[in-house]
């Protein structure tokens, strides 16, 4: 059985050769031939995308303060695995098995090789019936389910930087565990899943919308409920800068963002199996480069413009904008758009900042303007470059927004009534590190240079 996927059914022809009635027949491979280079491209695609959950570890380190580096370290390689474990216990189901152009999968616990598959390697000799009922498939199942199962965690890496700096541990993991195992997969379900959404010709190839969007989501409604860090706004409006410790250490992650980001766009192409598919894989691997550098150059002049300097961490910001607004179409064939694209994403993280501060909700790492800003724009972007109804990109941008921002809210109120969220002024004044950890990850500058 061929599961649905991102783009449903184009996924099934490419993982079958890339044959359709009117494809050329240079097009044409084996079925086996197919299968292998299409798994080999979901799992090194996916090894690359899960390299991003790196790039935000490093990218987030250095722009808190260094009293809070260890736990922003810690919260991003538990929310990985916590990713991982929720999307195979009950995710991918609810997200991609019997969708059926509705709602949401069906609840079913553990997600495990096809029957075909485990037959064919538990066969004493692989015969060209056990051969065929596999590769039919087009990718092995386990392949795909590690290729989504990566971007999952890339939407919860998003909501911990935004809440660095003052949010308790253990009820952020709390809610990685909803946001992973069902938030994201019920209104994935809707669009790559095969949902309605998707039945109304809503398109996000790589997911502006359905992973960026969704992360910025959960962490809008997070600070707001959480509240800014103590000090960053005065009583008279006045914004009290808290740079971050180490900006080397940012911009490395965020050369590894854009690394892995080839990953996440070149693999939601979804099929490595004939010369169309290595085509258009490479045309989306150029559109996402441009789309980040040209956010980069927009962000310096932009930042220029409004701060009279350049700011670093605002070329870093639109380095991941340019990205993220490039995501929910980097199939374009015209490279040029993707620059203008990835420009606007830059240049709406510089005026998105601002506008947040005046609101006083306190970002640390700037991930609304880069990831939900950019996000929506990028979806919309589809609508007036791409091939995409305009009207239904509307539609679906505003049915993911409502739909994260009220069960996110509602589950963080739960959370600050129940467990409580915060840490106490105490607790933040001396450094999450400290309080929550119980060690520092620069002990030697906290106590003076000392010899080893």
């Amino acid at each position: 059985m061929i599961r649905m996927n991102h783009k449903t059914g184009l996924a099934v022809l490419a993982g079958l050769g890339g044959l359709t009635a009117a494809s050329p027949a240079w097009a044409e491979v084996s079925a086996e031939t197919a299968f292998v280079f299409n798994t080999f491209s979901f799992l090194i695609m996916g090894a690359l995308v899960m390299w991003m959950a790196a790039g935000f570890a490093m990218l987030e380190s250095g722009l808190v303060r260094s009293k809070n580096t260890a736990t922003i370290c810690l919260k991003n390689i538990a929310l990985y695995s916590i990713a991982g474990i929720l999307y195979y216990l009950i995710g991918y189901s609810l997200m991609y098995t019997d969708v059926d152009a509705g709602w949401i999968g069906s609840l079913s616990f553990l997600y495990n090789p096809s029957d075909a598959e485990i037959a064919l390697l538990s066969a004493e000799e692989a015969t060209p019936e056990l051969i065929t009922a596999v590769t039919d498939n087009g990718y092995s199942s386990m392949s795909d389910w590690f290729f989504q199962m990566v971007f999952v965690a890339t939407a919860a890496s998003i909501v911990s930087g935004t809440l660095a700096e003052r949010i308790k541990v253990w009820p952020f993991l709390l809610f990685v565990v909803v946001l992973t195992g069902v938030i994201y997969p019920i209104q994935g379900a809707w669009t790559w899943g095969g949902g309605w959404l998707s039945e109304m010709g809503f398109s996000d190839f790589a997911g502006s919308t359905i992973v960026h969007s969704v992360g910025g989501w959960a962490a809008l409604t997070g600070a707001i409920i959480l509240g800014a860090r103590k000090g960053k706004y005065g009583p008279d409006g006045k914004v009290h800068p808290m740079p971050g410790a180490n900006l080397p250490l940012a911009t490395l992650g965020t050369f590894i963002l854009w690394f892995g980001w080839f990953g996440f766009n070149g693999g939601s192409q979804l099929a490595l199996g004939s010369a169309a598919d290595a085509s258009a894989m490479a045309i989306v691997f150029v559109n996402t480069n441009l789309a980040a550098a040209g956010g980069v150059l927009a962000a310096m002049a932009a930042s220029q413009v409004v701060f009279k300097k350049i700011d670093l961490t605002m070329a870093l910001n639109g380095a991941i904008a340019g990205l993220v607004s490039i995501t929910a179409g980097p199939d374009l064939q015209n490279h040029l758009w993707s620059i203008i694209i990835g420009g606007i994403g830059g240049v709406l993280v510089v005026a998105s900042v601002p506008l947040l501060d005046k609101l006083r909700i306190d970002d640390v790492v700037g991930a609304i303007p880069a990831h939900l800003v950019a996000g929506i724009w990028g979806t919309l972007a589809v609508g007036i470059f791409g091939a995409g109804n305009l009207g239904v990109q509307i539609v679906g941008i505003l049915a993911v927004g409502v739909f994260v921002a009220a069960t996110s809210a509602a589950l963080w109120l739960a959370l600050k009534f129940t467990l409580g969220i915060r840490v106490s002024e105490e607790e933040e004044h001396a450094g999450l590190d400290t309080m929550e950890l119980g060690q520092e990850a620069y002990p030697e500058f906290g106590r003076g240079s000392q010899a080893i």
